[in-house]
């Protein structure tokens, strides 16, 4: 499952979230912290690894 990492504005801190993508585009998570619900995603960087060679 992909992981996601938001930004609470209430508790004003950033938490990472493994979702389910279901749960991501129903937008079906709250902050661990302090349960508001209206996050706001942060871009992050990601890693991908392939058997290609470049």
């Amino acid at each position: 499952m992909p992981t996601y990492e938001f930004h609470c504005p209430k508790c004003n801190e950033n938490v990472t979230l493994t979702l389910r993508l279901k749960e991501y585009e129903e937008k079906s998570y709250s902050c661990p912290k302090c349960g508001e619900k209206n996050l706001k995603q942060v871009v992050t960087h990601f890693l991908t690894k392939t058997s290609k060679k470049s």
